[in-house]
């Protein structure tokens, strides 16, 4: 709210932005939160970071289908390698613990979290891709956390989750960095290569943030890796590096000039 008071041209975005980024990005922005948040405590930080993985695939394919961006064989088998070693993470997991009254309880509730999530991450960077280069990466940000805000402020007291104010100062600074390094900065970084490469890859490279979440869960949580569940993440780090090479190898080749056909909007 601040920001956007010292700043009132991000409010300058015509009713298509509202209701696309708005709107439909703010339904995608606030439907990933809870649904994560229900498949960590589900089936744990790998078991949900799994789950998530599945998300480049489904950019990979809707980015064909709507933006008509190219589903190269490399694209498709980079996300399935992913999603493979994300599978391998989650079979070589332990120590996961259950906070919900039966363990299929949480089993389904931590599943059906995970793949609602997956899909509103799929649907952000889509957005993200369509709306950055006509409106800014500032702009695209604040309309998706202020419709988030507005969906959650009376989705949550509604399903009798009204949120409450920490308590504390501690509290509030840990809320603080969390807001400003997890949600503005990440925003900020993730957008801004929205701006320079297309949405399968960006997909495919931010899927690394969850493989450091797998880690931290390892050293501070006790979800123990066997030996299977570290070959799953090192292949998601190879499938991840991967996709980095092969996106500066394509964009640092030098193109012929083909002045038949229209330049793209950039």
């Amino acid at each position: 709210a601040l920001w956007g008071i010292r700043h009132p041209d991000l409010f300058r975005v015509d009713r298509r932005g509202v209701v696309l980024v708005g709107l439909f990005g703010g339904i995608c922005v606030a439907g990933f939160e809870i649904a994560y948040q229900f498949a960590i405590a589900g089936v744990g930080v790998a078991g949900a970071a799994a789950l998530l993985y599945t998300a480049p695939v489904l950019v990979a394919i809707s980015a064909s289908i709507v933006l008509g961006e190219s589903l190269t064989p490399i694209r498709l088998l980079l996300a399935l390698g992913v999603m493979v070693g994300a599978a391998l993470t989650v079979s070589g997991g332990s120590g996961v613990e259950s906070l919900f009254a039966s363990d299929k309880q949480g089993m389904i509730l931590g599943v059906a979290g995970g793949l609602i999530a997956a899909v509103s991450y799929a649907g952000t960077t889509l957005i993200g891709r369509y709306t950055v280069p006509r409106y800014g990466a500032e702009r695209v940000l604040f309309m998706e956390i202020v419709g988030a805000t507005i969906i959650l402020a009376v989705l949550l007291p509604a399903i009798g989750r009204p949120p409450e104010p920490p308590s504390g100062s501690g509290a509030w600074l840990y809320m603080g960095l969390l807001a400003a390094g997890t949600v503005l900065a990440a925003n900020f970084l993730f957008f801004g290569a929205l701006r320079r490469i297309e949405a399968a890859p960006v997909s495919v490279a931010t899927t690394i943030e969850p493989v450091a979440g797998a880690v931290l869960a390892f050293a501070l949580l006790g979800q123990n890796l066997t030996t299977v569940g570290w070959l799953g993440l090192l292949l998601v780090v190879a499938s991840v590096s991967a996709g980095y090479v092969g996106e500066a190898v394509t964009t640092t080749q030098p193109h012929e000039p083909q002045s038949d056909l229209p330049d793209r909007e950039r």
